[in-house]
């Protein structure tokens, strides 16, 4: 077990101070720029922290628009290390830790779980009031940092995650215990886009057997919706995209329909939507981040009980329009954090669905490199080549 004294100094030949293997670090200096490999210190887990060294990462759009970094505070937060969505395995840990021991296979979460406060205990809510999310780029809950670069100067953090590293120190609310027999790569899809996908469906709407689905965007977490309605039962499921492959991928994926709003000639997207589902579908989801988008969501559920479940982020910030008289007939729009799924409960609930096949998200995964090639892996997501791409730290 580490002690306060040693820390994990990190280059591309990185050395571990009596301890593991060399590896490698990325590190964003400026928005919208490749990232470097550097030479950084991570400083040893503190109390209630556990010190994790990183077997794979996966690249989500979320990385990306705090890669271009746009708007406060991402576009100040510089140098820092992105990346939330990961595997591996647990190094050392700090004071007062006791559900984690080094060797033990985790994945790190955005959202904690204390399991003890008012939203812990609500079946209606996943957002830690004791451990509450840290958004975006920044600093930790204390104000500090866990990570300097070679000169020594303060590095930035991704959600109190900062995964594209071959260490990174997080709070053990933060992280989700795995058994062994989880493959890598897929435990990585579920602490974030996947487990995302999957949990708007079976969390946050709940889709019933025999209901209709619209999911407007079929990326990977349009896609792990898709698995999530199909798991619950649902009996139609109507993928929505502009991309005209994506109606094979979708399939794949339990997508029973497809509409391509571009080939329509006179009727809105949400009109034939209504049409093909008898008057609106039960459950529609938002998987793009586009205003107008959400309210073709809306328009396209049924009078009476229709939900509109948005997990896009707005990419320009727009407000939302929606029909007021159409709220009057009882639809309403929800908002998704994290699929709903409460990490430490559900994570390990989605792993097992998938190793009994209940799930089938391998096909998420497109590509793989290794971190040395992370900028190759946003090339191909920037590019639309790519649903998931697995960045290996030994490759």
């Amino acid at each position: 077990m580490f002690v306060a004294s040693q820390l994990v100094s990190c280059d591309l030949q990185v050395l571990l101070n009596g301890g593991p293997e060399p590896g490698a670090h990325p590190l964003q200096r400026a928005a919208g720029e490749p990232l470097t490999i550097e030479e950084i210190v991570v400083d040893p887990p503190g109390a209630y922290e556990i010190r994790i060294k990183i077997t794979c990462a996966s690249l989500c759009h979320t990385d990306i628009t705090f890669w271009r970094a746009k708007t406060p505070p991402m576009k100040e937060a510089f140098p820092r290390i992105l990346g939330h969505e990961a595997y591996g395995v647990v190094e050392s840990v700090g004071e007062h830790v006791e559900e984690f021991t080094a060797g033990d296979a985790v994945v790190p979460t955005i959202l904690g779980q204390c399991g003890s406060c008012s939203s812990c205990a609500s079946e209606q809510n996943n957002v830690c009031a004791t451990v509450p999310l840290v958004p975006g780029a920044g600093v930790r809950r204390d104000g500090t940092t866990r990570f300097t670069d070679g000169q020594g100067v303060p590095l930035y953090d991704c959600f109190a995650v900062s995964s594209f590293s071959e260490y990174t120190v997080v709070d053990m609310k933060q992280a989700v215990k795995l058994d062994h027999a989880v493959p890598p790569k897929l435990a990585c899809l579920l602490s974030c886009g996947a487990g995302t996908g999957v949990g708007a469906a079976w969390r946050v709407a709940r889709v019933e057997p025999g209901s209709s689905v619209a999911i407007f965007g079929l990326g990977s977490v349009g896609l792990a919706v898709a698995q999530g309605a199909k798991m619950c039962g649902a009996s139609k499921i109507i993928g929505v995209d502009l991309n005209p492959d994506k109606e094979e991928v979708g399939r794949r994926f339990g997508v029973t329909d497809f509409v391509n709003p571009a080939k329509l000639e006179k009727s809105s997207v949400s009109e034939v939507i209504c049409e093909m589902s008898g008057g609106g579908v039960d459950y529609s989801f938002e998987c793009i981040g586009v205003s107008s988008v959400m309210t073709d969501a809306f328009r396209s559920t049924k009078a009476g009980n229709g939900k509109t479940i948005i997990l896009g982020v707005e990419k320009d910030a727009q407000p939302i329009c929606l029909p007021s008289f159409e709220l009057l007939y009882g639809k309403c729009v929800m908002g998704s954090l994290f699929g709903g799924i409460k990490p430490k409960t559900d994570i390990p609930i989605l792993a097992q669905k998938c190793m009994n096949k209940e799930l089938e998200l391998d096909e998420l995964i497109t590509h793989e490199v290794g971190l040395q090639n992370i900028n190759k892996a946003f090339n191909l997501l920037l590019q639309g080549k790519s649903l998931r791409c697995i960045i290996w730290m030994d490759k």
